[in-house]
């Protein structure tokens, strides 16, 4: 089973996979691993310090969200923690219902919804993120102070790069278009 394959086994079948085929190797392995090391993360998190609090990743990173910037609208928390406006709907009533988040209607307009957490979200997250942080140390443990800093800051320019360039990229490899709405539940032709 692919899940179940180590780095170094999925690496190994990838190049035999790809042989020949001119293509950026090393820009490859970085947006791969990028992928690989963020579900490792995730899973780990999730199945350690969340799992006792019982939070799902998506949880915690909207609680997060609200947590550090303070009360926000819907669609900025949605978008901050990489989720849709459907997902957070959802996240945010589930949290409601735990007594940790609070949803109000904006004073001056009432088609938006504002995210707060309340006394008792935020004493869930001064008391999580310390041992949240703690297994972050664990999963970097094997880079040094600077290896950490150096591989931030890598990662922080190729989101300054997707950020700064993706559109315009995107229009250019569309000839402008829109992109094509997702097929749902159907397997591509081919």
């Amino acid at each position: 089973m692919p899940g179940q394959r180590s780095i170094t086994e999925a690496e190994k079948l990838a190049a035999a996979k790809l042989g020949g085929i001119p293509i950026h190797r090393d820009q490859m392995a970085v947006v791969a691993n990028i992928h690989r090391a963020a579900s490792a993360v995730r899973q780990h998190l999730e199945n350690s310090v969340l799992r006792g609090a019982d939070l799902t990743w998506t949880a915690f990173v909207v609680l997060w969200v609200v947590w550090v910037w303070g009360e926000s609208e819907t669609r900025h928390v949605a978008e901050e923690a990489g989720i849709s406006k459907g997902t957070l709907t959802g996240v945010s009533r589930t949290l409601e219902g735990r007594g940790l988040l609070r949803r109000a209607g904006h004073p001056s307009d009432g088609r938006l919804v504002l995210l707060s957490l309340t006394e008792e979200g935020e004493a869930l997250m001064r008391r999580l993120f310390p041992a949240f942080n703690e297994e972050e140390a664990f999963v970097a443990s094997r880079l040094t102070g600077e290896e950490c800093r150096d591989l931030a800051d890598g990662l922080r320019q190729v989101v300054l790069q997707v950020e700064e360039n993706g559109e315009e990229r995107r229009l250019a490899l569309l000839d402008g278009a829109d992109p094509a709405p997702r097929r749902s539940g159907r397997r591509a032709k081919g």
